[in-house]
């Protein structure tokens, strides 16, 4: 189904799919293509009001009778590592970080691969071929860069697909190897894009969605100075244990009234 205002993104909605965090529940996404001379300025707008990117397509949780999915921001200027994360930090003094291109190679594919078939077997992307995972590396109309984490004998062991935003930067997608599980590697990730934000001046690392009830997303709230998108704003996480699952169909706004409400960068004339 497409929803547009005159002169503005068009705006689509997908039909419902099983969801892959919550059991039992359906997924629906409000998405919109990016493309074109206004792709950057349209990619910071809507990160902003909770989208996420993937290749050329900007993207926000729509379900008809949930709302547990929350985008999640740290402000960089407030985060103080906990005891724990500091340990992380610790653990991980040896690795070496590249910043590349996003040109995918056949040593991030394996890399990928072993990952999925870890933590994700049963995921949507458990069948992506070299080739999809090429185009979800390679295909993106804004700024991003690949993050290559490596020891000391230059094995990779981490790799992070990064957007560079007006405000901050968004992780789209990482994975790292399963075997140095000690090394608690996702966590590393975040933490290194952290001081990459503060040395930059960016005021926010974006971290994808957080969603109460579902064990693969519990570590993002651990993290100090979370904000979540939530009720149309961005607000403090709180206790994350205050955050129920609503799953009163009528607190959801029909998807016009959606659509409706999203802030749109100003033409260039």
């Amino acid at each position: 189904m497409r929803h547009n205002r005159p002169n503005s993104p068009q705006f689509y909605v997908t039909a419902p799919q099983p969801c892959p965090y919550l059991h039992g529940r359906a997924e629906r996404k409000l998405f919109t293509a990016l493309s074109g001379d206004g792709a950057v300025e349209l990619n910071n707008a809507l990160s902003r009001q909770g989208f996420r990117r993937s290749q050329n397509v900007l993207y926000r949780p729509s379900c008809e009778s949930c709302v547990a999915c929350m985008s999640a921001r740290i402000r960089v200027s407030e985060f103080r590592p906990s005891r724990s994360q500091r340990r992380v930090e610790k653990r991980n003094a040896d690795l070496v970080r590249l910043a590349t291109s996003a040109w995918a190679t056949e040593e991030q594919h394996d890399l990928f691969r072993l990952y999925l078939d870890s933590r994700h077997a049963d995921g949507g992307m458990a069948d992506m071929d070299i080739f999809e995972f090429a185009a979800m590396i390679e295909e993106t109309p804004v700024r991003s860069r690949v993050m290559e984490y490596r020891d000391q004998g230059q094995q990779l062991v981490g790799v992070c697909l990064t957007d560079i935003l007006d405000d901050g930067l968004s992780l789209v997608y990482s994975f790292y190897d399963p075997a140095q599980e000690r090394r608690s590697l996702g966590t590393h990730v975040i933490l290194d894009h952290i001081e990459l934000a503060r040395s930059a001046n960016l005021p926010f690392v974006y971290l994808g969605y957080w969603v109460p009830g579902s064990r693969k997303m519990d570590y993002k709230g651990r993290f100090g100075a979370l904000e979540i998108y939530k009720g149309g704003v961005w607000q403090p996480i709180g206790d994350p244990k205050s955050h129920g699952d609503d799953i009163d169909p009528l607190s959801i706004d029909p998807i016009v009234e959606q659509v409706a409400r999203i802030s749109l960068p100003h033409a260039k004339g």
